[in-house]
């Protein structure tokens, strides 16, 4: 299963998560507790810390194509988020 991780300079990482999950939560499966979450999507995983001024994301996919849709839909979710705050997203496989 590839997987792909992502360390995003910020101090709303809690804050974007609770945004994530809530907006997530009506359609997909979300665990989530204090400054962290678990995302399961029909393709994949995601893993949220929020920790020290940083967010961190992980995902696993089924394949390399699911893992590629899966950032984009992560990476667009968090942009929005965000709102006025820019993110400088990188993810790493």
């Amino acid at each position: 299963m590839p997987i792909s991780r992502a360390e995003i300079a910020t101090d709303s990482g809690a804050k974007l998560i609770d945004r994530l999950c809530k907006h997530w939560a009506h359609k997909l499966d979300v665990e989530k507790s204090e400054g962290q979450a678990r995302v399961t999507f029909e393709a994949g995983t995601c893993l949220m810390y929020a920790k020290d001024g940083k967010l961190t994301v992980a995902l696993e996919a089924l394949d390399d194509e699911s893992l590629d849709r899966l950032e984009e839909v992560v990476d667009s979710h968090l942009v929005r988020m965000a709102g006025k705050e820019d993110l400088d997203i990188v993810w790493e496989n």
